[in-house]
């Protein structure tokens, strides 16, 4: 069995939040300035399944803004097409499908993508799943039209870790990108923080303050079970993965000022890396594993600076604005993401590491922990709706946004999760 097979069993068997008031809506607000127009047909015999297949794919679609979508009403991946006549009602593709009741309880779906410019075909699925992972198999098919239409891999059927908050509960939630099939990987009475995703998406690093400090843990999500990492003197916080998954950087005071470390994923062989006088925090691991990146205010407040994996010097790298902190590295390792605080708004930007250009992403005034989606096209970052917690997702350019919110209380420290095997 797959890590990606263990882990959709294991959520299975995790707690699920049901009803409308746990279940995170999509608020579309922006789309991409060429949209390659689709034409997406309902699946033959898919009222078999438990969910419609086509219109979980079509709001995949939609919502990456990348996509105008042609009604092509019902049709099966079997049924001729006439290219000429798709092309002709505005169409650059088709993709149509059908499901299947296997003998053994599970469902079957097949799909094909027709480029109607070319007359030919361009990719066929067959996929089998149990009737829970539906909805998976729906974003798997997603991906794939994405990915054979702009040529950039498909980010739908990954997951998404945040902590929510409603009345004096904390939960670490995690859910499809889409924000359904929410599971509860933790529940606290005391607040949970700085959730983190292992490179193979099997474990979260989070922050819990169930000790009446800030501890810092490692949970798999297969199995439940839970390690400390980090229970020194002072505060512990701030736990992000190297691309090996063997370690973890995080930032500790046990030695007086908030300081870089490292440490291996089971708490064993703590290292120091940064040696300032000045607040050292928020490290990140380069997708090649060889620098760190961090906040530090040595040079007065708040700037992002780099150093070597293995520590010693630091150069900084911010300098538009006085404060920015929490830097994320794009998974190509070009572009920074980060919070900067300019005219009393807390922002989204990024920077470009070759150019140096900044682009500021959001419009609000309260962002906060900014994450990348595995294929490096869409930030997810937590923000603030009407004195509410709500995260919001924006394209690397800006022109493309929507936003995840829910009735029942906060959301916060979003992580997006990796590519699964």
């Amino acid at each position: 069995m797959k890590i990606s097979d263990r882990f959709l069993v294991a959520l299975a068997g995790m707690a699920i939040c049901t009803g409308a008031a746990a279940q995170l809506r999509v608020e579309i607000s922006g789309v991409g300035a060429n949209q390659i127009p689709v034409a997406l047909a309902a699946f033959a015999n898919e009222a078999v399944s438990q969910e419609r297949i086509s219109t979980i794919v079509r709001q995949d679609l939609e919502r990456s803004g990348l996509f105008r979508i042609i009604d092509a009403g019902t049709m099966s991946e079997t049924m001729p097409v006439n290219h000429t006549e798709w092309k002709g009602r505005g169409a650059d593709a088709l993709a149509a499908g059908s499901v299947q009741r296997l003998a053994d309880g599970r469902i079957d779906v097949s799909y094909k993508l027709f480029d109607t410019v070319r007359g030919a075909q361009l990719s066929a699925l067959s996929l089998a799943a149990a009737p829970q992972f539906a909805r998976v198999t729906a974003h798997k098919i997603a991906d794939d039209i994405y990915e054979k239409l702009t040529g950039i891999r498909g980010a739908f059927s990954t997951r998404i870790a945040y902590v929510t908050k409603s009345g004096s509960e904390y939960r670490l939630e995690v859910a499809d990108a889409d924000g359904e099939g929410i599971a509860v990987a933790l529940r606290s009475s005391e607040p949970i923080i700085s959730p983190a995703w292992s490179p193979d998406g099997t474990r979260v690093a989070y922050v819990s303050f169930e000790r009446k400090k800030p501890v810092v843990y490692v949970q798999d999500l297969v199995s439940r079970q839970r390690t400390i990492v980090a229970n020194f003197k002072g505060n512990n916080s701030a736990p992000a993965w190297s691309p090996d998954g063997k370690r973890l950087a995080v930032a500790l005071s046990r030695d007086g000022l908030t300081q870089v470390y490292s440490v291996n994923a089971d708490g064993s062989g703590l290292q120091r890396l940064s040696n300032s006088d000045g607040i050292d925090t928020e490290p990140q691991y380069s997708p090649d594993g060889q620098a760190i990146y961090f906040t530090s205010d040595r040079s007065g407040g708040p700037q992002i600076y780099r150093m070597s994996a293995s520590g010693g010097a630091a150069q900084r790298v911010t300098f538009g604005g006085s404060y920015n902190i929490t830097p994320r590295i794009s998974p190509d390792g070009k572009t920074l993401a980060y919070i900067s605080r300019r005219d009393g708004r807390f922002q989204l930007y990024s920077l470009d590491l070759a150019s140096g250009q900044e682009l500021r992403l959001s419009d609000s005034a309260k962002d906060e922990s900014p994450s990348f989606s595995p294929n490096g096209k869409y930030l997810m970052y937590a923000t603030e709706s009407g004195r509410r917690g709500s995260l919001g997702v924006v394209s690397t350019d800006a022109r493309i946004r929507y936003k995840l919110t829910t009735r029942a209380g906060d959301i916060r420290e979003p992580t997006w999760g990796p590519f699964m095997k």
